[in-house]
């Protein structure tokens, strides 16, 4: 086995290198307890968390969400990997923001369970604050708890009636307009038609 000649240069180098490396592994203990208590300290003195909550609603629960509040009601069931989804979400919260007053806008992601926060974080760089639905249970029923002539292409809007009723229903991506035209459309439901005269 060959040995190794004594370099007396290199060890001046390594020496010269020790007071740098400690200090290097000092500052670096002392950024991650600095983040570490950043961190805690930020959760104690920030404002309210905006995430908004993802809660998960069985097909049987549908019916009850929509008539929850009376007025209408737009479902929206879409995912995060859907780009018509994506593509329509702007769209879709413009409308609702619009009609808050008169409007409630339901989301239901059909995303997997595992993907809860992608959908967490896809909902708050549009904005939503308010609470959002998961699907959760057998598809089939999920599908029909909303309509049964949904064939559960994405996204789906549903737009209901302040009895309940099911007013309009599409499959595919929309644009403001076709969403303004079918909340106006229940809206008008809403209100009783004057009888004609005799």
């Amino acid at each position: 086995m060959r040995r190794r000649r004594y370099d007396p240069g290199m060890t001046r180098v390594l020496r010269g290198l020790g007071p740098l490396l400690l200090l290097l592994v000092g500052l670096a203990g002392i950024e991650s307890c600095g983040s570490k208590s950043a961190v805690s300290t930020s959760r104690t003195s920030a404002p309210e968390d905006t995430t908004p909550p993802v809660i998960a609603v069985l097909p049987s629960e549908i019916p009850e969400l929509v008539a929850s509040r009376g007025g209408v009601t737009l479902v929206n069931a879409w995912a995060t990997w859907c780009d018509p989804c994506r593509e329509e979400f702007p769209a879709l919260l413009s409308v609702a923001r619009a009609h808050a007053r008169d409007v409630r806008l339901v989301l239901v992601s059909t995303d997997f369970p595992d993907q809860v926060s992608a959908v967490r974080k896809f909902l708050t760089s549009h904005g939503v604050t308010d609470t959002t639905y998961m699907k959760t249970g057998d598809d089939m029923s999920f599908i029909n708890a909303l309509s049964p002539k949904w064939t559960g292409a994405l996204p789906a809007s549903f737009v209901f009636d302040a009895k309940g009723r099911l007013v309009e229903f599409w499959e595919g991506r929309s644009d403001s307009s076709r969403f303004d035209a079918a909340i106006n459309h229940a809206l008008a439901a809403r209100t009783p038609a004057k009888e004609s005269a005799p």
